[in-house]
């Protein structure tokens, strides 16, 4: 049984705050991300993350990030821009409640990478 304390539960204001962060990402990801913030649960992380950058990414390429591949490459085989990334970040941050610097942003290359950075920023 995963017991969370009082100030870790989402009120209503916060999961309509993630609703809205994330109201063009499927629905299972602003389940997860209401979760997250509920449990810290870090098996629900991956699925966030991928939705987050989903959201940004061209439909006929969005199947590219359902494969499990870790390798795929943010602009080379996704076709994201620093705009975008630069975007995809931002909404990280307010998602995760986590800050990302410059300097860090310019090793997260891969899916893979920007997973495994989420989880270390994003857990205590």
């Amino acid at each position: 049984m995963n017991m969370t304390s009082p100030e870790s539960i989402p009120t209503p204001a916060t999961a309509e705050e993630l609703r809205q962060k994330l109201k063009r990402c499927r629905p299972e990801v602003v389940v997860a991300a209401i979760e997250f913030r509920a449990t810290r649960n870090p098996v629900l992380l991956p699925l966030i993350v991928i939705g987050v950058i989903e959201r940004f990414v061209e439909p006929e390429n969005r199947h590219l990030l359902r494969t499990g591949n870790d390798r795929l490459k943010l602009s080379e085989d996704l076709g994201l821009d620093s705009l975008t990334l630069m975007e995809i970040v931002l909404l990280t941050e307010e998602v995760f409640h986590i800050t990302v610097s410059a300097e860090e942003m310019r090793h997260l290359c891969t899916l893979g990478e920007i997973k495994s950075f989420v989880v270390t920023k994003a857990l205590p």
